[in-house]
């Protein structure tokens, strides 16, 4: 018996995949206050609009926002929205500098996961979709989705 993986996933942005053309894509650890992780844990964040700004040569997350939990202390403000850092390698950074030097590039995030107890982000730099790059998406999925329901349709008459 193989001992089964737990989910470690805590979001994933979908518009990310949808609005740019993702090439390369690079785990980064996010710097958290206390009430950002117990907010984490319960699953009280959104990533749509997530994307990396590089300044002075380190990496900040824009964008996502942690709801606080009722249960924090009284005495403390918390700011849902704040800017957090990004924890990269001097390689990987200087990696990114390069690849969104290009013009149309940019680095957004594509998900937010556990690993090994910490919090981690992937992000990815990728190249803004024009609008009928995103109407042949829409049809690609949706072609999918019918190629599914075909197969299981001719599966079912043939049992």
């Amino acid at each position: 018996m193989t001992k089964k993986e737990p989910n470690t996933t805590i979001a994933v942005n979908k518009k990310a995949e949808f609005n740019y053309f993702l090439e390369e894509r690079i785990e980064a650890g996010i710097v958290l206050q206390g009430w950002e992780v117990k907010s984490l844990r319960a699953g009280k964040i959104q990533v749509t609009d997530c994307y990396v700004l590089i300044k002075n040569a380190e990496a900040f997350l824009i964008g996502m926002n942690l709801t606080p939990l009722s249960t924090i202390s009284t005495h403390y403000l918390p700011e849902p929205g704040r800017t957090r850092k990004l924890l990269l390698h001097r390689k990987e950074l200087n990696r990114l500098i390069g690849l969104t030097q290009r013009e149309g590039y940019t680095i957004v995030l594509t998900k937010v996961y556990w690993k090994n107890y910490k919090a981690k982000c992937q992000i990815a730099v990728g190249k803004g979709k024009q609008v009928h790059d995103k109407r042949d998406t829409v049809k690609k999925r949706d072609w999918q989705r019918e190629q599914g329901r075909i197969l299981r349709k001719n599966i079912l008459t043939f049992n």
